[in-house]
């Protein structure tokens, strides 16, 4: 059996509460099969005509093809940023246990 195509999708959060909340809510309804808290980055960007700079903390979501329009809902409704980063990466190859693995975790309940 073959997994479905793969995702990581990337987003940053303003503190490791939020990140571990979303984490976990996303997890549990099956749209993540592992979800990577990282440690805190410093984001530098333009926002509202202003240059900033903040301590956030980024996420790796794993998960399939197939749940990523349910996941970026989830996600964006989830985030507390007015215009979330949420950007998603094809796996082009792994472990093909790890691939089925995130597949079988993220199929439809």
């Amino acid at each position: 059996m073959t997994a479905a195509p793969m995702l990581l999708v990337l987003t940053t959060l303003p503190d490791e509460d939020t990140a571990r909340r979303i984490a976990h809510d996303m997890v549990a309804r099956g749209l993540a099969a592992c979800v990577s808290i990282g440690a805190p980055v410093r984001s530098v960007y333009r926002w509202n005509q202003r240059i900033e700079d903040s301590v956030e903390t980024p996420l790796t979501l794993k998960t399939s093809t197939a749940r990523y329009d349910e996941l970026e809902q989830a996600l964006r409704a989830a985030h507390p940023y007015e215009l979330p980063e949420i950007i998603a990466l094809p796996v082009e190859r792994g472990l093909a246990e790890y691939l089925l693995w995130v597949d079988e975790m993220t199929g439809k309940r």
